[in-house]
């Protein structure tokens, strides 16, 4: 597995060895190669590294959204349960796949501006847009940092929200010691090819909740039974008898099962992941310090300990520098450099299907989408790449 670009200095590389093809290999002789043990045993190796009771392995991060919000419309649980028209506040930043299951769901969606510093949402602007119809904040770790959970929960905690966390690009990233995807009722995961971990594709979504992570495994399957234990949440007491339970529907569910293979490769990948943070964050401190004090950029500033998955840079407001200039050096020099996410997403087309309003200005949205570009991080040292960006901004 490799990437196709030709730059230099790319944003995503592998992070596989022999025990990844060796997983690959085992899973070939067994002839097994849809979800299975391997994928029971690495939601299980998940669950406990992150620190949750449950995982639900699914085929992408964007399924992990998915099943999340969905879980949140079929749940008994009235302090949980979500219902069409409801309202939820989302960061103007991030992937459109936050974004979608919330239309399709038909939720109200209220956009609310980011931070210029963390790029996650903005303390204030949250504290502002939150109002007696809020029933969900989908809170999104940007690019590795954690949001600061001790002021949201005091935003949110004498109101009926639901938390639910988009950890997609922040696998390993914490606060206070405790991991980032684990503070609300639901996180989301990926371990796509660019991502902390990489199975090819696929997601993960982890639950303290049992009803809901039932929910998440009827759903994920058909909406079926089959997976479900013998003693659950969804419909009480299986039947002893598979052939009344092998196409039993009782959920409105999908098919985002993952691949044997991705299970095998992601029992490998988890258990090299504490030294792939370790040295995305020693890659970090260097790039922190050769971007210090620099009168023209923005760096990211780190909320807890993040997993650091890229480099953000962002023009200064004010500043004479612009970002065509900068990408044209970065370029040149050998950096493949990609927009942040997808800067303010509200100001894609699509939005022309949702039901949303935007509370306030997006002012700092629109800075980064307009001043701003990241480079990528890894799990190996770039201390070239780091060298070659020290270089160019002090010349």
């Amino acid at each position: 597995m490799n990437t196709s670009n030709s730059f230099k200095y790319p944003l995503a590389t592998t992070s596989w060895g022999p025990e990844e093809y060796e997983a690959i290999q085992s899973v070939v002789a067994s002839g097994c190669f849809t979800m299975g043990a391997k994928v029971n045993q690495f939601e299980q190796k998940f669950a406990a590294q992150i620190g949750s009771k449950y995982a639900v392995m699914v085929n992408s991060g964007s399924s992990a959204n998915l099943l999340a919000i969905a879980a949140l419309f079929y749940t008994k649980n009235s302090r949980l349960k979500l219902n069409i028209g409801d309202e939820v506040i989302v960061p103007a930043v991030s992937w459109s796949t936050t974004y979608y299951p919330l239309h399709q769901y038909g939720l109200k969606i209220k956009f609310v501006d980011i931070d210029l510093e963390t790029l996650n949402i903005r303390l204030e602007s949250l504290e502002e847009a939150v109002t007696d119809k809020t029933r969900l904040l989908l809170a999104v770790n940007l690019l590795g940092n954690p949001n600061d959970f001790r002021a949201i929960q005091k935003i949110i905690a004498k109101r009926n929200i639901v938390l639910v966390e988009d950890n997609c690009e922040s696998l390993g990233a914490t606060f206070h010691g405790k991991f980032a995807g684990t503070f609300g009722v639901i996180g989301t995961f990926s371990s796509f090819f660019s991502h902390h971990i990489s199975t090819m594709e696929g997601g993960v979504v982890v639950t303290d909740d049992e009803e809901i992570y039932h929910i998440l495994l009827a759903l994920r399957a058909h909406g079926w039974t089959r997976n479900l234990p013998k003693q659950n949440r969804v419909t009480g007491l299986k039947s002893d008898n598979p052939f009344e339970e092998s196409f039993r529907f009782v959920l409105p569910g999908y098919n985002l099962r993952p691949l044997e293979l991705e299970g095998a490769i992601g029992i490998e990948q988890m258990n090299k992941l504490p030294s792939f943070i370790a040295q995305r964050r020693e890659n970090a401190k260097r790039f922190q310090a050769i971007t210090e004090g620099d009168p023209r950029i923005l760096i990211q500033k780190e909320v807890g300990e993040s997993s650091w998955f890229g480099f953000s840079i962002v023009i200064k407001p004010g500043s004479n520098l612009s970002r065509g200039k900068l990408l044209s050096d970065l370029t040149e020099i050998g950096f493949e450099c990609r927009p942040i996410v997808t800067g303010n997403f509200a100001k894609n087309d699509v939005v022309k299907f949702f039901n949303y309003e935007i509370h306030g200005d997006l002012k700092n949205a629109n800075h980064i989408d307009n001043f701003g570009l990241f480079i990528g991080n890894h799990h190996y040292p770039i201390n070239e790449a780091l060298q070659q960006l020290e270089n160019y901004l002090r010349c």
